[in-house]
């Protein structure tokens, strides 16, 4: 469990990097990190039984 928790903060604090990004660039490489971090989540979730994390909303939170 403890990855699974990991895993959603991890991509979390990517979202939130990506929130106050000016270059696009950049911007779209900390959601392409926020959102591979989200799959591991959801693998993990799946692995122990669990629904899967809720996806972020459309600002990328």
């Amino acid at each position: 469990m403890k990855l699974l928790t990991e895993y959603i903060e991890r991509a979390l604090q990517f979202e939130e990097l990506a929130k106050s990004e000016a270059d696009p660039t950049f911007k779209s490489e900390l959601l392409k990190q926020a959102a591979a971090y989200r799959k591991l989540a959801a693998l993990r979730a799946q692995k122990y039984g669990l629904p899967p994390p809720s996806l972020p909303t459309k600002d990328g939170s």
